[in-house]
């Protein structure tokens, strides 16, 4: 009876969610409008609740939902069709393309197989340090190239050995195999996406709020204290290490031990590794593709250290060079030059690249289209939808108007305070807006206040924009998030369960960090107020 009565609260939840969507919807769409707050950005903040629960209870297709700004946006006068069609199609999406079709080319060709098991013979069998060494893979990966790559390039490796630990489960016929099996998927595929964020943090090139921030600053306060790449990483690493740890207990907590010992599984591994003989022409081709895209998305950008000091000169210059070179102008070929034209580079190339000759004598190559039809067109919808909805957040100036209440909110509470909320603000904010766009509108808005309120405008100004990279709760708060979502073995009801609790872990990590580290690490003295802020101040402009 208890089985019957769940699974029938279960099949209503997608009633209900359509119920209580349109309710939302109406409402909002009625309630008396702030003087300050357009008359499109009230439509859009309907539309935005109606999109919020349609996705959290998934009430039709997620896919579904993150079409409905292609309706909703022209008829409702928020967005043009062009505008809003725009968001779907556009360098971002590309990028996510591109490393779809490689990972498909790792899958076609069992190369995530091989390197799956070898990782699990090297890290060992035991599901807690699979998933803590996944954890801190991703994490350094995500320090040099973007969340969305490095989500890419580990998720074919974790769905293999996810699949390898279910193989050896049932072989040893253990007794709760599969809620073993499943809460070790959620907690390595959502260790996956959840690393990606917090390793982006760290480095200022890792997330591009982060190079927002350094934007906002330099135009803000000119006059003020520069970070470079090398501060902002002895302040932010030791923040993003206890972050990892924290994620990976909280993911593992409760984790049903495996039955197999640890030498029987190393024994099966061994075994399995064995039978998969020597590798290929078409794996060793496939790995190629693999490293170079990798190496081609590291070293596209210069790598520094400090100001001066170029660890590594990025090649993303050399059209230019050649260019010039060839007495052809180019004086922007370097802004020209995206990690989707990477992805899309090596994608392209994989359906020229012969690898093998097939029964009937003929050429099969590393890519065709009838494997590259697999792409998961859902997830580059739902991406796409948060992308629409961004764009509308910034042409309406809703997030503006949000911030801007925040900040009203906020006069008159102590400096730790302000720390918190800042941090609450910026991370459930970005669980629905990109969180660029949110930056780009919020830490203005932050800066000008804390002039007002007399404090130094880098203790509410940098955790927000760390915080604007810690949102966990939904698929369409990141890319990463989106991505491990379109795997199918994640549930909504998982990434609202550990989504909610590490985003409040998160915010009470980063504003202990910012107070006890952060402030004497930067020197800000809480009792005065900085000379450079009265030099410049946003309002002076």
């Amino acid at each position: 009876m208890i089985g019957d009565s769940s699974h029938s609260v279960e099949s209503r939840i997608p009633f209900y969610g359509k119920l209580f969507s349109l309710i939302a919807f109406v409402i909002i769409l009625n309630l008396p409008a702030p003087a300050d707050l357009s008359s499109s950005a009230q439509r859009l903040a309907a539309v935005t609740a109606l999109m919020a629960i349609l996705w959290m209870t998934q009430a039709i297709p997620i896919a579904a939902t993150s079409l409905i700004p292609l309706v909703a946006f022209p008829i409702f006068g928020i967005q043009n069709p062009k505008a809003v069609s725009q968001a779907y199609i556009n360098e971002n999406i590309f990028l996510y393309m591109g490393g779809f079709i490689i990972a498909l080319g790792i899958e076609k060709w069992g190369v995530h197989r091989r390197i799956a098991l070898n990782t699990i013979r090297v890290i060992g069998s035991s599901p807690r340090r699979v998933v803590l060494g996944f954890l801190f893979a991703t994490g350094f990966l995500s320090m040099w190239i973007s969340n969305t790559a490095s989500t890419l390039l580990m998720l074919p490796i974790g769905m293999a050995i996810i699949g390898s630990i279910s193989e050896l489960a049932m072989f040893e016929s253990q007794e709760d195999s599969a809620k073993a099996i499943r809460h070790f998927s959620v907690a390595l595929l959502l260790g996956i996406a959840y690393s990606a964020s917090i390793g982006g943090v760290t480095t200022l090139i890792g997330t591009p709020t982060n190079i927002a921030f350094q934007a906002i600053w330099t135009s803000q306060f000119p006059d003020g204290p520069q970070m470079s790449a090398g501060e902002w990483m002895v302040m932010v690493v030791p923040f993003g290490i206890t972050f990892l740890l924290l994620t990976w207990m909280v993911l593992c907590w409760g984790m049903p031990r495996l039955a197999n010992s640890k030498e029987s599984s190393r024994a099966i591994i061994n075994e399995h590794v064995r039978k998969l003989g020597e590798p290929t022409r078409p794996e060793i081709l496939m790995l190629l593709v693999f490293a170079i895209t990798a190496l081609l998305w590291i070293t596209r950008k210069p790598l520094t250290f400090g100001e001066d000091f170029v660890l590594l000169p990025g090649w993303e210059s050399l059209p230019i060079y050649f260019l010039t070179k060839w007495g052809i102008a180019a004086d922007s070929a370097s802004a020209w030059v995206h990690d989707s034209t990477v992805a899309m580079g090596m994608a392209l190339l994989m359906f020229a690249i012969p690898a093998q000759k097939s029964e009937q004598g003929e050429t099969e190559y590393l890519m065709d289209w009838e494997t590259a039809e697999r792409l998961p067109w859902g997830v580059l919808l739902l991406i796409g939808g948060g992308f629409a909805i961004a764009g509308a957040f910034r042409s309406t100036e809703l997030s503006d108007w949000i911030g801007q209440v925040f900040s009203q909110f906020i006069t008159g509470w102590s400096p730790w305070a302000l720390i918190f909320a800042a941090c609450l603000m910026l991370t459930f904010l970005t669980e629905f807006t990109s969180n660029i766009a949110t930056v780009n509108t919020v830490l203005p808005i932050l800066a000008a206040t804390a002039v007002s309120l007399g404090i130094d405008p880098r203790l509410i100004m940098i955790p927000a924009a760390i915080s604007a990279s810690c949102a966990f709760t939904m698929p369409i708060a990141t890319p990463p998030n989106a991505i491990v979502f379109a795997s199918g073995k994640i549930k909504m009801s998982d990434m609202l369960k550990y989504g909610i609790i590490l985003n409040l872990i998160g915010v009470f990590l980063l504003t202990a960090f910012m107070w006890f580290y952060f402030v004497p690490q930067l020197g800000i003295d809480l009792k005065t107020v900085p000379e450079w802020v009265h030099q410049h101040t946003p309002e002076s402009e």
